[in-house]
C-alpha cells in the first residue's frame, strides 16, 4: 500500500534529514550555549537514531516520557489503539494506523529538542520552509501583484466578477497545496511559475468542484448580517512557503471584498509534518512580504501586518491539531476547540493532512457522500481544498475514481488531482 512505502521509505528519510539538520548546525549551537549545546545536540540525535532504528526495525509504539501537556492524551491514544476488537493487541509501526506512527513520528522528533535543553526551541524543519518561500520568489511575486491591481477596482466589480475573482483565489490556495514538503520528504517543492496563468488547463482535474456552494454561503452571510454579528471565516492552515502566502492573499480577499469581517487561522502549536505552519512561520512570512523590495510584495505584507493589528486577523495554535485523533473526536478531547470553530459562518480545511483527519483517513468506497465520511463532525459549514496526496477520497460520482484508475493508478497520491469538496453541517 501508499500507506506502506510512506512508513518504509519516505519517513526514515526525514529522519535522516532531521539528523543531519542538527548536525550542519553543531557549531551554532556552540557558539550560542557552549559546550552544553553541543552535549544537547548529541543527545537528541542519539534519540532520534535510536527512533528510526525503531520505525525500521517494527518495534512496538512506545509511550511518550515527556512532561508536555499533551503526553497524558498521546499514551491514552496508544492505550485505545491496544485495545482495539480487531487490532493486533501491541501497535508497532507496520502493524498499526498509517496516520497514527506518521503523526507519533513527528511527536516524537519534538520530544527530542524539547527533552534537550538548551536547543528545545530549535525548528528542524525551519530552514527548509525558508527555502521553500525563498525559491517560490516568483510566483509571490505574480501573485501579490495580481492581486494589488485587484484591489485598485475591487470596489467596482459586480457581483458575477467578484465571484469569479473568488473562484481564482480558493484554486490558487488549492492549487497551492501541491508545495508540500512531507509529501517529497524534503526536496525541493517550490512553486515556480505563476499559478495564475494554468488554473484553465488544472480545472479538469479538481475532482469534485464545490466553489458555487461556497460562494452563496458567503453571499448569504453577507446579507444577513446584522450591526452584531460578524462575518467569520476561519483557514485551518496547512503548509508554510508559497502555500500560505495563496492562503493570505485569499483572506484578504475575503476582506476586501467585504465577504468576510474577520478571518481566523489555525495553525501548529509545534513543528509538524515537515512544513506545517507554525505561529513562527506565520509571523515570519508577513515580515518577509513586508520588508520585500518588491512594492506590491510589500505591499501585501505591510496591509497583513495592520489586519492582525485591528485584530480583523487572528492566528490561533491548539494543540489538537498535532494529536493522532481524527476531527471527529473533536468534540470530546478538545471542547474548547470545537466551540471556537461553531462561531464560524465557514471553515476552510487546507490539505492533505486535514482530509485524512476529516475522513478518519479510511478506505471509503469512492462514492461515500462527504458528509457520511465527517462521522458527525459538523462545528459549522465547512469546505476542503486539498490535493491527493495518499489513498482516501469520498463524495466522487458513480464510476468517476475508476475511470481514473484505468488510466492512472497513482491518481490518489500525486498530488495531480484535487477537491473544493463543501459540507454544510446540519
Amino acid at each position: 500500500s501508499f500507506a506502506y512505502c510512506t512508513i518504509k521509505d519516505r519517513l526514515p528519510q526525514i529522519l535522516t534529514r532531521v539528523i543531519d539538520t542538527l548536525h550542519r548546525h553543531k557549531n551554532e549551537f556552540f557558539e550560542e550555549h557552549g559546550e552544553k549545546g553541543v552535549e544537547a545536540e548529541k543527545r537528541a540525535i542519539s534519540f532520534l537514531s535510536k527512533l528510526r532504528n525503531e520505525l525500521q526495525t517494527d518495534k512496538p509504539v512506545t509511550p511518550l516520557e515527556d512532561e508536555l501537556p499533551d503526553a497524558a492524551l498521546w499514551n491514552q491514544y496508544l492505550d485505545y489503539q491496544r485495545n482495539l476488537p480487531n487490532g493486533n493487541g501491541e501497535p508497532s509501526w507496520f502493524q498499526s494506523p498509517w496516520l497514527y506512527v506518521e503523526c507519533y513520528m513527528y511527536r516524537r522528533i519534538h520530544a527530542a529538542l524539547v527533552q534537550n535543553p538548551p536547543i528545545d526551541n530549535f525548528d528542524v524543519f525551519k530552514e527548509g520552509k525558508a527555502q521553500n518561500f525563498f525559491e517560490s520568489q516568483e510566483a509571490v511575486i505574480s501573485l501579490c501583484t495580481y492581486f494589488q491591481e485587484l484591489l485598485k477596482n475591487i470596489n467596482d466589480l459586480d457581483e458575477k466578477q467578484l465571484q469569479e475573482e473568488l473562484f481564482k483565489l480558493l484554486q490558487v490556495s488549492l492549487w497551492g497545496n501541491k508545495c508540500d514538503l512531507s509529501f517529497s520528504a524534503g526536496e525541493d517543492s517550490s512553486q515556480k511559475t505563476s499559478p495564475l496563468q494554468s488554473l484553465e488547463n488544472l480545472l479538469p482535474y479538481i475532482l469534485v468542484n464545490d466553489m458555487e456552494k461556497v460562494w452563496s454561503l458567503l453571499v448569504n452571510a453577507k446579507k444577513n448580517r446584522t450591526e452584531i454579528s460578524n462575518v467569520r471565516v476561519d483557514i485551518i492552515l496547512d503548509n508554510a512557503g508559497f502555500e500560505l502566502v495563496s492562503d493570505l492573499v485569499l483572506a484578504d480577499f475575503l476582506l476586501s471584498s467585504k465577504l468576510a469581517d474577520e478571518v481566523y487561522f489555525h495553525g501548529k502549536s509545534i513543528p509538524w509534518y515537515v512544513s506545517d505552519t507554525t505561529k513562527h512561520d506565520f509571523n515570519w512570512t508577513v515580515k518577509q512580504l513586508g520588508s520585500a523590495n518588491h512594492m506590491w510584495m510589500s505591499r501585501c505584507g505591510i496591509n497583513w501586518e495592520g489586519n492582525l493589528k485591528k485584530g480583523v486577523w487572528i492566528f490561533l495554535d491548539h494543540m489538537f491539531w498535532t494529536l493522532p485523533h481524527d476531527f471527529s473526536s473533536m468534540s470530546e478531547v478538545a471542547p474548547d476547540l470545537y466551540s471556537e470553530l461553531q462561531k464560524s459562518n465557514l471553515l476552510l480545511f487546507k490539505g492533505d493532512l486535514n482530509y485524512r483527519k476529516l475522513t478518519g483517513d479510511r478506505k471509503w468506497e469512492y462514492t461515500v457522500p462527504f458528509h457520511q465520511a465527517l462521522n458527525k463532525f459538523h462545528p459549522a459549514p465547512l469546505c476542503s481544498l486539498r490535493t491527493l496526496k495518499s489513498d482516501t477520497q469520498v463524495g466522487l460520482k458513480p464510476g468517476q475514481g475508476e475511470q481514473i484508475q484505468a488510466s492512472e493508478s497513482e491518481w490518489m497520491v500525486s498530488g495531480k488531482y484535487g477537491v473544493v469538496q463543501f459540507d454544510a453541517g446540519l
